[in-house]
């Protein structure tokens, strides 16, 4: 008796797909769940060359923010979408790889500092909606590294992932540097 195709070619697509989307909302929930049940310390362990703490997180996310939008610049010239520079360079699969380890690496400082010390707040519509699109952000996150990593996904996975890392990160930025930068009852001074 043959075996099922599903069997000699491995997981199908759907599965795959099923199960990528499991691991990202199983890494927001956790973190929100974390956060959430955990007692924040409120301690403000580091601040390296900012005179505070909001500080330091207000410029990493933004920090956080161009990168990734030089990544999706190089992702839209990856795709063939933008046309600058004519060619594309060998080089620029692993600039676009790069950048984006390096926004990923810059908001891990600001998530630490939010988990541990702050935890999971509803003071305010802002705040709120601040803690679920960070962890949103880290759940999104996974999926598009297990969009890149598992083979045999649709085309659609990887932009599509890309995109609402994305978006996540607009909302971040929103949602905290931006009423930093805009709001008078923000902490001063900006370094």
């Amino acid at each position: 008796m043959a075996a099922p195709a599903q069997l000699k070619t491995g997981l199908s697509t759907t599965t795959k797909l099923l199960g990528i989307l499991v691991a990202g909302a199983a890494v927001a929930v956790a973190l929100g769940v974390y956060a959430n049940a955990h007692t924040p310390t409120h301690e403000k362990p580091y601040t390296l060359f900012f005179s505070g703490t909001i500080q330091l997180k207000v410029w990493l996310a933004t920090l956080a923010l161009v990168l990734a939008g030089v990544q999706l610049l190089l992702a839209a010239r990856l795709y063939g979408k933008l046309s600058i520079p004519r060619q594309a360079p060998a080089w620029l699969g692993d600039a676009h790889r790069l950048i984006g380890t390096a926004a990923f690496v810059v908001t891990l400082p600001v998530a630490y500092q939010c988990l541990w010390g702050l935890g999971f707040q509803t003071a305010s519509t802002r705040v709120l909606l601040h803690g679920i699109f960070g962890c949103a952000f880290y759940g999104v996150f996974v999926i598009k590294v297990l969009g890149v990593r598992v083979k045999g996904l649709p085309n659609w996975v990887l932009p599509v992932a890309g995109g609402l890392v994305f978006a996540a990160l607009v909302a971040i930025f929103l949602t905290s540097s931006l009423w930093f930068f805009t709001s008078s009852s923000a902490p001063r001074p900006l370094f």
